[in-house]
């Protein structure tokens, strides 16, 4: 056996099992250990003899503390650090081959869009960092992770403890804190600030388009000289599609002068992120901004809402036209908006916006269509027109930007947009129903008001069955109201939306999601979403509720992640996406990666509750305990003490002692149940957490007869990880049908 391993494996013994050896690099070795403590895989990196011994125990334990409070989304974190047996070493998230190293030596050259976006990740991790004062001073990528698609840079830390030793770059023992190829010119004198950090991950954006570093050269002393001396050789020389914007950017971060660089990461991240020039492949694409409500009554917002969404939907008919999703669109409502960052976030070369005024039968629409690159308009109508021609105006706007677009259009096919219902007022209805549906919480008892209202009007109206089905069901997941009396209701709303149009994405999707989480019927449920998805593949919840069904019924994560980082990428600016991809990473046991879409869905809509909740869950089952009950607490706050995260906050309360405040909250939930719906689910997670085990599996067995709406999470959601250790759970697993 391999000595340095023995020698390591001897040392960590007590609180790590050291399986192997992962690599080395030129300060340490990385060894693959399983945490005993969570039982959790992690990465050990022990630093070499020579280096340990010029650092000094104090002086390291005391520099790789200040990276221990650096939380980012796009920073690996490090666990624990320390000495033993004379060995210095750190420790960090395990993230099994995914460096952006590996991903350059598969395919040499990254798409434009794919580095500026790694890139812009990476310096607003720096923009962070360096706002704490902390230099990484050592950025490559062998220390650029994947983690959930996104970039998270490691060893923060390391090169700042053998900076605050007074090493010089090159040590006595030959070793160079750094890496040359990355290193600034300032480097070698050991003057550093954040610029030089800027002037490293220039020169990683360089070998991302060019498929090399600018500079190379025999020895590090060498090119070390050329970062120093050499002028950059040109970008758009080696790869010509670059273009020209992008190539001043990188020539600024690779300045030899810092202050020739941009000043702050903020700045550069500011300029990679802003210019839709960066973006090589946005093609004929679109964004459709929420229209603007000018009617004189404030509350018929619903109505203008529903026609920006309707033609989104039209022009997502366009052959060869890209439209960026309705939530991502929508989450520019109310800003001040520059067509330039719409561009650059959805990643669009065109911008509709607009405005609606309703004044009693009379509607005036107003469109215009902008180029994002050149802030042009390109084209814009205003029609004034009676109620009943609202559909026409759809299809008219929707035909006019095809026509911008250069598509050919058969005026004898059939329209953009078909009226979905004979009666307008039911179409209002329907509309005012979605969007109470998407605020969730009490808004979906007024949704279902508005979808049973609008079919009052039109009992043949499709999407208004899918609509009510869609409230029925969510009502009763997140324990709004009993399953046994509102899922008939949804089964019903399902069945005559099907009759009525069997060909509509959004009434197998419901049905989908019915036979997933309540039906427990897997193969009809399967069915439903794949066909949802073939119907529409742009449609967001088939993705999500199939990654839902692949990972935490079928256990098979991998495909679960890549339909949930599919619908997350249709609606790249929605937190509802992020979180449920953070969820599915955290059921297919990937729970590092799953804290970047978790907090990433929780900066995007800080007033839901469920990325919150969800990231609760997931810093306890870390042992991250302060940040679960901070996100705990705030989930119950935003919620209005909703059951699910008062529920994980007991769970998390009676693991550190807290003992008093578990049975308050099982007192408050028992004294609730007496008056409404309460899920057993969340009684019995109460009830193991007090230790009452054998009252715990009761609930869960009468959660099963109930057909409680958590019980297909129950078997993988790390939540249940009290009841999950006893053999009984095995007896529950098998009512729910949840695959071995």
């Amino acid at each position: 056996m391999d000595a340095a391993l023995e020698r390591v494996r001897t040392a960590l013994a007590a609180r790590y099992r050291v399986e192997r050896e992962l690599g080395q690099g030129g300060m340490a070795t990385v060894y693959l250990a399983q945490e005993l403590k969570h039982t959790r895989p992690v990465a050990i990196k022990v630093l070499r003899p020579e280096l340990a011994t010029a650092l000094g125990v104090e002086r390291f334990v005391r520099e790789i503390h200040i990276a221990t409070g650096l939380t980012h989304p796009h920073i690996l974190p490090v666990f624990d650090s320390g000495e033993q047996g004379g060995l210095l070493y750190y420790v960090m998230p395990y993230i099994e081959g995914r460096t952006l190293r590996g991903r350059l030596q598969r395919e040499t050259q990254l798409s434009i869009d794919e580095a500026v976006r790694i890139t812009a990740d990476v310096v607003d991790a720096l923009a962070y960092a360096h706002s704490r004062n902390v230099i990484h001073r050592d950025i490559k990528p062998e220390n650029i992770l994947f983690s959930g698609g996104r970039p998270v840079v490691a060893d923060f830390g390391i090169a700042l403890a053998i900076s605050a030793a007074r090493l010089d770059p090159l040590t006595e023992a030959g070793m160079l804190v750094g890496t040359p190829v990355y290193m600034s010119p300032e480097h070698a004198t050991g003057d550093v600030d954040g610029r030089s950090d800027i002037y490293s991950v220039g020169c990683v954006l360089y070998e991302m388009l060019t498929g090399a570093p600018p500079f190379t050269g025999p020895t590090p002393q060498a090119v070390l000289a050329r970062h120093a001396v050499d002028p950059v050789p040109p970008v758009r020389t080696v790869r010509a599609t670059v273009p020209e914007a992008l190539e001043r950017l990188v020539l600024r971060a690779l300045a030899k002068s810092p202050a020739d660089r941009f000043a702050t990461a903020a700045q550069f991240s500011d300029a990679l992120r802003a210019p839709v020039e960066m973006a090589s492949d946005v093609g004929d694409s679109i964004a459709v901004l929420p229209f603007d409500n000018l009617s004189p009554a404030p509350d018929t917002e619903y109505f203008s809402d529903g026609i920006t969404e309707e033609i989104i939907n039209a022009l997502a008919q366009i052959p060869g036209l890209r439209v960026a999703a309705r939530v991502s669109s929508f989450a520019f409502r109310g800003k001040a908006v520059d067509v330039a960052e719409v561009g650059a976030k959805l990643r669009v070369a065109t911008v509709l916006e607009g405005s609606v005024r309703r004044d009693g039968h009379r509607l005036r629409v107003t469109a215009q269509l902008i180029d994002t690159r050149s802030n042009s308009h390109l084209w814009s109508e205003r029609y004034d027109r009676e109620m009943v021609d609202v559909f026409a105006i759809q299809d008219e706007i929707a035909r006019a930007i095809a026509q911008r677009f250069q598509v050919t259009l058969d005026r004898t096919s059939r329209a953009f947009v078909t009226p979905p219902t004979a009666s307008l007022d039911a179409y209002h209805l329907y509309l005012k129903g979605r969007f109470f549906w998407a605020q969730r919480g009490v808004g979906l008892k007024k949704a279902l008001e508005a979808f049973s209202q609008a079919l009052a009007l039109d009992p043949n109206y499709a999407l208004a069955y899918a609509g009510l089905a869609d409230a029925c069901t969510l009502l009763a997941q997140y324990g709004l109201a009993p399953p046994a009396t509102i899922l008939p209701k949804a089964r019903s709303a399902v069945a005559r939306a099907l009759e009525l149009a069997p060909d509509l994405a959004e009434a197998h999707c419901a049905a989908g999601i019915l036979r997933l989480v309540f039906d427990w019927d897997w193969k009809g449920a399967s069915t439903s979403l794949r066909r949802a998805i073939e119907l529409n593949p742009r449609y967001p919840p088939a993705h999500h509720w199939l990654a839902t069904y692949l990972t935490f019924v079928e256990g098979r994560g991998d495909e679960g992640i890549e339909q949930a980082r599919r619908s997350a990428e249709l609606d790249p600016l929605a937190p509802l996406p992020s979180a449920q991809l953070g969820l599915v990473l955290v059921g297919a046991g990937r729970y590092e990666e799953a804290l970047a879409p978790l907090q990433r869905a929780a900066e995007l809509g800080p007033t839901l509750f469920l990325p919150f909740n969800y990231l609760g869950v997931l810093h306890h089952h870390l042992g991250r305990t302060d940040e679960a009950i901070n996100a705990l607490e705030h989930a119950v706050s935003i919620s209005g003490r909703h059951q699910w995260p008062l529920a994980a906050l007991g769970v998390v309360c009676s693991a550190c002692g807290r003992t008093g405040d578990v049975e308050a909250i099982r007192d408050e939930l028992s004294a609730r149940a007496r008056r409404e719906y309460v899920m057993s689910s969340m009684l019995a997670l109460l009830s193991g957490a007090l230790g009452r085990v054998d009252e715990a599996f009761s609930l869960l067995e009468r959660a099963c007869d109930e057909r409680d709406g958590i019980m297909i999470y129950s078997k993988r959601y790390p939540i249940f990880a009290l009841l999950q250790a006893d053999d009984r759970m095995t007896t529950i697993c098998r009512r729910v049908g949840l695959a071995d």
